[in-house]
Protein backbone atom coordinates (compact mmCIF):
# COMPACT_ATOMS: atom_id res chain seq x y z
CA UNK A 1 0.00 0.00 0.00
CA UNK A 2 3.17 2.32 0.70
CA UNK A 3 5.10 1.31 -1.95
CA UNK A 4 1.76 2.17 -4.41
CA UNK A 5 1.64 5.52 -2.67
CA UNK A 6 4.62 6.27 -3.30
CA UNK A 7 4.69 5.41 -6.87
CA UNK A 8 1.74 7.49 -7.69
CA UNK A 9 3.58 10.46 -6.05
CA UNK A 10 7.06 10.15 -8.17
CA UNK A 11 5.03 9.93 -11.29
CA UNK A 12 2.50 12.82 -10.60
CA UNK A 13 5.62 14.63 -10.34
CA UNK A 14 7.05 13.31 -13.03
CA UNK A 15 4.15 14.68 -15.25
CA UNK A 16 3.80 18.04 -13.47
CA UNK A 17 7.67 18.38 -14.26
CA UNK A 18 7.31 17.15 -18.10
CA UNK A 19 4.20 19.31 -18.49
CA UNK A 20 4.66 21.90 -20.94
CA UNK A 21 2.71 24.23 -18.96
CA UNK A 22 5.34 23.65 -16.16
CA UNK A 23 8.11 24.26 -18.15
CA UNK A 24 7.09 27.98 -19.43
CA UNK A 25 5.90 29.15 -16.22
CA UNK A 26 10.15 30.17 -15.40
CA UNK A 27 10.47 31.15 -18.77
CA UNK A 28 7.65 33.52 -18.97
CA UNK A 29 8.61 34.97 -14.68
CA UNK A 30 12.16 35.82 -16.00
CA UNK A 31 11.02 37.29 -19.37
CA UNK A 32 8.46 39.42 -17.68
CA UNK A 33 11.26 40.19 -14.67
CA UNK A 34 14.15 40.90 -17.54
CA UNK A 35 11.39 42.92 -19.51
CA UNK A 36 10.40 45.14 -16.18
CA UNK A 37 13.75 45.94 -14.59
CA UNK A 38 14.74 48.51 -17.61
CA UNK A 39 11.67 50.54 -16.92
CA UNK A 40 12.08 50.22 -13.24
CA UNK A 41 15.67 51.64 -13.35
CA UNK A 42 14.45 54.33 -15.31
CA UNK A 43 11.69 55.68 -12.45
CA UNK A 44 13.68 57.05 -10.18
CA UNK A 45 14.98 59.72 -13.03
CA UNK A 46 11.54 59.69 -14.50
CA UNK A 47 10.31 60.88 -11.14
CA UNK A 48 12.98 63.08 -10.93
CA UNK A 49 12.16 64.42 -14.45
CA UNK A 50 8.38 64.45 -13.06
CA UNK A 51 9.65 67.12 -10.46
CA UNK A 52 12.33 69.33 -12.25
CA UNK A 53 10.57 70.03 -15.43
CA UNK A 54 7.30 68.86 -15.66
CA UNK A 55 5.40 70.05 -12.38
CA UNK A 56 6.98 73.71 -12.74
CA UNK A 57 5.82 73.88 -16.33
CA UNK A 58 2.24 72.75 -15.59
CA UNK A 59 2.24 75.69 -12.63
CA UNK A 60 3.57 78.19 -14.97
CA UNK A 61 1.00 77.46 -17.53
CA UNK A 62 -1.58 77.57 -14.73
CA UNK A 63 -0.05 80.93 -13.65
CA UNK A 64 -0.07 82.36 -17.41
CA UNK A 65 -4.28 82.23 -16.38
CA UNK A 66 -3.88 84.20 -13.84
CA UNK A 67 -3.97 87.80 -12.66
CA UNK A 68 -0.93 86.97 -10.71
CA UNK A 69 0.60 90.21 -9.15
CA UNK A 70 2.50 91.37 -6.28
CA UNK A 71 -0.81 91.64 -4.39
CA UNK A 72 -1.07 87.59 -4.78
CA UNK A 73 2.65 86.70 -3.54
CA UNK A 74 1.90 85.37 -0.35
CA UNK A 75 -0.77 82.93 -1.42
CA UNK A 76 -1.08 82.95 -5.44
CA UNK A 77 -3.79 80.34 -5.57
CA UNK A 78 -6.19 82.79 -4.34
CA UNK A 79 -5.50 85.31 -7.51
CA UNK A 80 -8.47 85.51 -9.76
CA UNK A 81 -8.67 83.78 -13.25
CA UNK A 82 -8.34 85.81 -15.73
CA UNK A 83 -8.43 83.47 -19.00
CA UNK A 84 -6.59 84.79 -21.70
CA UNK A 85 -6.16 88.14 -21.34
CA UNK A 86 -2.66 87.72 -20.61
CA UNK A 87 -1.80 86.41 -23.75
CA UNK A 88 -4.43 89.02 -25.23
CA UNK A 89 -2.24 91.60 -23.32
CA UNK A 90 1.27 89.76 -24.29
CA UNK A 91 0.31 89.21 -28.49
CA UNK A 92 -1.56 93.15 -28.92
CA UNK A 93 1.38 94.63 -31.03
CA UNK A 94 -0.24 98.01 -31.00
CA UNK A 95 -0.41 98.38 -27.25
CA UNK A 96 2.76 99.28 -25.65
CA UNK A 97 3.38 95.66 -23.48
CA UNK A 98 2.79 93.51 -26.85
CA UNK A 99 5.52 95.98 -28.86
CA UNK A 100 8.18 95.55 -26.54
CA UNK A 101 7.63 91.91 -26.74
CA UNK A 102 7.26 92.11 -30.55
CA UNK A 103 10.79 94.31 -30.79
CA UNK A 104 12.27 91.49 -28.11
CA UNK A 105 11.31 88.65 -30.12
CA UNK A 106 12.63 90.19 -33.36
CA UNK A 107 16.48 91.53 -31.73
CA UNK A 108 16.30 87.57 -30.56
CA UNK A 109 15.82 85.92 -34.10
CA UNK A 110 18.23 88.34 -35.28
CA UNK A 111 20.98 87.54 -32.57
CA UNK A 112 20.58 83.69 -32.81
CA UNK A 113 20.63 83.32 -36.52
CA UNK A 114 23.76 85.26 -36.11
CA UNK A 115 25.13 83.65 -33.49
CA UNK A 116 24.50 80.41 -34.89
CA UNK A 117 25.72 80.99 -38.04
CA UNK A 118 28.97 82.65 -36.88
CA UNK A 119 29.63 79.40 -33.86
CA UNK A 120 29.01 76.68 -36.72
CA UNK A 121 31.34 78.66 -39.26
CA UNK A 122 34.25 79.25 -36.80
CA UNK A 123 33.63 75.88 -34.87
CA UNK A 124 33.78 74.10 -38.16
CA UNK A 125 36.96 75.69 -39.91
CA UNK A 126 38.57 75.28 -36.89
CA UNK A 127 37.72 71.40 -36.65
CA UNK A 128 38.60 70.91 -39.92
CA UNK A 129 42.29 72.60 -39.84
CA UNK A 130 42.79 70.51 -36.79
CA UNK A 131 42.56 66.83 -38.81
CA UNK A 132 46.15 67.97 -40.09
CA UNK A 133 49.00 66.72 -37.60
CA UNK A 134 51.19 68.94 -36.37
CA UNK A 135 53.42 69.76 -33.51
CA UNK A 136 51.26 71.37 -30.26
CA UNK A 137 48.32 70.63 -32.27
CA UNK A 138 47.02 68.59 -28.34
CA UNK A 139 47.80 71.84 -26.70
CA UNK A 140 45.70 73.91 -29.45
CA UNK A 141 42.85 71.51 -29.23
CA UNK A 142 42.40 72.21 -25.20
CA UNK A 143 42.95 76.14 -25.60
CA UNK A 144 40.45 76.57 -27.72
CA UNK A 145 37.93 74.66 -25.49
CA UNK A 146 38.97 77.06 -22.63
CA UNK A 147 35.91 79.42 -23.34
CA UNK A 148 33.54 76.34 -23.34
CA UNK A 149 34.67 75.17 -20.12
CA UNK A 150 34.94 78.27 -18.08
CA UNK A 151 31.85 78.99 -15.65
CA UNK A 152 29.32 81.29 -17.69
CA UNK A 153 29.67 83.86 -14.89
CA UNK A 154 33.33 84.42 -14.60
CA UNK A 155 33.53 84.28 -18.41
CA UNK A 156 31.17 87.01 -19.06
CA UNK A 157 32.28 89.18 -16.19
CA UNK A 158 35.66 89.22 -17.61
CA UNK A 159 34.32 90.85 -21.04
CA UNK A 160 32.11 93.07 -18.53
CA UNK A 161 35.88 94.72 -18.04
CA UNK A 162 37.16 94.43 -20.71
CA UNK A 163 34.03 96.36 -22.52
CA UNK A 164 34.33 99.70 -20.24
CA UNK A 165 34.52 102.67 -21.53
CA UNK A 166 37.38 104.02 -19.59
CA UNK A 167 39.80 102.19 -19.22
CA UNK A 168 38.62 98.92 -20.98
CA UNK A 169 40.66 95.85 -23.09
CA UNK A 170 38.70 96.36 -26.43
CA UNK A 171 38.70 100.25 -26.66
CA UNK A 172 42.49 100.29 -25.87
CA UNK A 173 42.77 97.93 -28.73
CA UNK A 174 40.81 99.77 -31.20
CA UNK A 175 41.08 102.96 -30.26
CA UNK A 176 44.38 103.67 -28.51
CA UNK A 177 46.42 101.02 -30.59
CA UNK A 178 45.05 100.08 -33.78
CA UNK A 179 43.38 103.70 -34.15
CA UNK A 180 39.98 102.44 -35.54
CA UNK A 181 37.94 104.62 -33.78
CA UNK A 182 37.70 107.97 -33.27
CA UNK A 183 37.00 108.08 -29.96
CA UNK A 184 36.19 105.86 -27.35
CA UNK A 185 33.02 103.58 -27.54
CA UNK A 186 30.02 102.74 -25.33
CA UNK A 187 29.58 98.88 -25.50
CA UNK A 188 27.54 97.96 -23.14
CA UNK A 189 24.63 100.56 -23.81
CA UNK A 190 23.14 101.57 -26.96
CA UNK A 191 23.49 99.98 -30.22
CA UNK A 192 26.74 98.91 -29.73
CA UNK A 193 25.16 96.27 -26.91
CA UNK A 194 24.26 93.81 -29.66
CA UNK A 195 27.71 94.06 -30.78
CA UNK A 196 28.81 93.32 -27.17
CA UNK A 197 26.36 90.44 -27.13
CA UNK A 198 27.09 88.84 -30.17
CA UNK A 199 30.92 88.78 -29.77
CA UNK A 200 30.36 87.62 -25.93
CA UNK A 201 28.30 84.51 -27.23
CA UNK A 202 30.32 83.27 -30.17
CA UNK A 203 33.43 83.73 -28.10
CA UNK A 204 31.44 81.04 -25.47
CA UNK A 205 29.86 79.27 -28.13
CA UNK A 206 31.60 78.26 -30.92
CA UNK A 207 34.33 75.40 -28.90
CA UNK A 208 30.95 73.07 -28.64
CA UNK A 209 30.37 73.63 -32.39
CA UNK A 210 34.58 72.27 -32.80
CA UNK A 211 34.33 69.79 -30.52
CA UNK A 212 31.37 68.27 -32.31
CA UNK A 213 32.68 68.91 -35.73
CA UNK A 214 35.90 67.31 -34.47
CA UNK A 215 34.12 64.42 -33.59
CA UNK A 216 32.55 63.90 -36.54
CA UNK A 217 35.48 64.27 -38.63
CA UNK A 218 36.66 61.40 -37.26
CA UNK A 219 34.53 58.58 -38.60
CA UNK A 220 35.31 60.31 -41.97
CA UNK A 221 37.35 57.26 -43.65
CA UNK A 222 40.97 59.43 -44.73
CA UNK A 223 40.98 56.50 -47.92
CA UNK A 224 37.89 58.98 -49.32
CA UNK A 225 40.09 62.50 -49.14
CA UNK A 226 43.27 60.32 -50.65
CA UNK A 227 41.52 59.18 -53.33
CA UNK A 228 39.46 62.69 -53.93
CA UNK A 229 42.92 64.33 -54.19
CA UNK A 230 44.53 61.14 -57.11
CA UNK A 231 41.35 62.37 -58.77
CA UNK A 232 42.85 66.32 -58.97
CA UNK A 233 40.49 67.74 -56.08
CA UNK A 234 41.78 70.31 -54.25
CA UNK A 235 40.91 71.41 -50.35
CA UNK A 236 37.72 73.60 -51.04
CA UNK A 237 36.14 70.82 -53.67
CA UNK A 238 37.01 67.66 -50.90
CA UNK A 239 35.33 70.27 -48.02
CA UNK A 240 31.83 70.29 -50.69
CA UNK A 241 32.06 67.29 -51.74
CA UNK A 242 33.40 65.06 -48.49
CA UNK A 243 33.52 66.81 -45.49
CA UNK A 244 30.04 68.38 -45.51
CA UNK A 245 28.05 65.39 -46.46
CA UNK A 246 29.97 63.12 -44.31
CA UNK A 247 29.03 65.98 -41.35
CA UNK A 248 25.17 66.11 -42.19
CA UNK A 249 23.96 64.25 -39.55
CA UNK A 250 26.45 66.04 -37.20
CA UNK A 251 25.28 69.27 -38.09
CA UNK A 252 21.59 68.50 -37.77
CA UNK A 253 21.83 67.81 -34.71
CA UNK A 254 24.26 70.81 -34.02
CA UNK A 255 22.38 73.72 -35.39
CA UNK A 256 19.23 73.13 -33.24
CA UNK A 257 21.24 72.89 -29.68
CA UNK A 258 23.24 76.26 -30.81
CA UNK A 259 19.78 77.30 -31.71
CA UNK A 260 17.77 76.37 -28.70
CA UNK A 261 21.01 77.32 -26.11
CA UNK A 262 21.45 80.83 -27.61
CA UNK A 263 17.47 81.62 -28.01
CA UNK A 264 17.31 81.02 -24.33
CA UNK A 265 20.25 82.28 -23.06
CA UNK A 266 19.28 84.04 -20.02
CA UNK A 267 22.92 84.02 -18.31
CA UNK A 268 25.05 85.93 -20.88
CA UNK A 269 23.02 89.13 -21.16
CA UNK A 270 21.59 89.03 -17.66
CA UNK A 271 25.85 89.26 -16.14
CA UNK A 272 26.28 91.57 -19.13
CA UNK A 273 23.87 94.24 -18.74
CA UNK A 274 21.98 93.22 -15.27
CA UNK A 275 18.15 93.49 -14.99
CA UNK A 276 17.96 95.80 -17.67
CA UNK A 277 18.88 95.20 -21.17
CA UNK A 278 19.86 97.87 -23.86
CA UNK A 279 17.12 98.24 -26.34
CA UNK A 280 19.26 96.58 -29.09
CA UNK A 281 20.12 93.90 -27.08
CA UNK A 282 16.65 92.90 -25.11
CA UNK A 283 16.57 89.38 -25.70
CA UNK A 284 13.49 87.74 -25.22
CA UNK A 285 14.71 85.45 -21.98
CA UNK A 286 15.58 89.04 -20.21
CA UNK A 287 12.15 90.87 -21.51
CA UNK A 288 10.49 88.02 -20.15
CA UNK A 289 12.45 88.30 -16.52
CA UNK A 290 12.10 91.71 -16.57
CA UNK A 291 7.90 91.64 -17.32
CA UNK A 292 7.85 89.18 -14.25
CA UNK A 293 10.27 90.23 -11.44
CA UNK A 294 10.72 93.83 -12.34
CA UNK A 295 7.11 94.90 -12.64
CA UNK A 296 5.87 91.72 -10.46
CA UNK A 297 2.98 90.76 -13.44
CA UNK A 298 3.86 87.20 -12.96
CA UNK A 299 0.91 86.07 -15.07
CA UNK A 300 1.70 88.23 -18.10
CA UNK A 301 5.74 86.59 -17.68
CA UNK A 302 3.99 83.58 -17.56
CA UNK A 303 2.08 83.83 -20.88
CA UNK A 304 5.04 85.15 -22.18
CA UNK A 305 7.02 82.43 -21.31
CA UNK A 306 4.42 79.62 -22.83
CA UNK A 307 4.20 81.79 -25.80
CA UNK A 308 7.90 81.33 -26.14
CA UNK A 309 7.27 77.86 -25.31
CA UNK A 310 4.82 76.89 -27.94
CA UNK A 311 6.98 78.85 -30.34
CA UNK A 312 10.51 77.33 -29.98
CA UNK A 313 8.36 73.63 -30.22
CA UNK A 314 7.05 74.73 -33.81
CA UNK A 315 9.99 75.65 -34.95
CA UNK A 316 11.70 72.23 -33.36
CA UNK A 317 8.81 70.09 -35.25
CA UNK A 318 9.11 71.59 -38.10
CA UNK A 319 13.01 71.92 -38.03
CA UNK A 320 13.00 67.54 -37.30
CA UNK A 321 10.65 67.03 -40.05
CA UNK A 322 12.66 69.03 -43.01
CA UNK A 323 15.82 67.58 -41.60
CA UNK A 324 14.08 63.98 -42.29
CA UNK A 325 12.36 64.26 -45.44
CA UNK A 326 15.93 66.13 -46.55
CA UNK A 327 17.77 62.90 -45.33
CA UNK A 328 15.34 60.55 -46.75
CA UNK A 329 15.37 62.42 -50.11
CA UNK A 330 19.56 61.90 -50.12
CA UNK A 331 19.09 58.04 -48.92
CA UNK A 332 16.99 57.53 -52.17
Amino acid sequence: MTTTTASADTGERTVRKNSPGAARSPRRTGRIRRIGLPYLLLLPALLLELLVHLVPMVIGIVMSFKELTQFYIRDWGTAPWSGFDNYKVSLDFNAPVGDALLHSFLVTVGFTLLSVGLCWLIGTAAAVFMQDTFRGRGLLRALFLVPYALPVYAAVITWVFMFQHDNGLVNHVLHDQLHLTDKPSFWLIGDNSFVALLVVSVWKGWPFAFLIVMAGLQNIPKELYEAAALDGAGMLQQIRRITLPSLRPVNQVLILVLFLWTFNDFNTPYVLFGKAAPEAADLISVHIYQASFVTWNFGTGSAMSVLLLLFLLVVTGVYLLLTSRGRKTADV
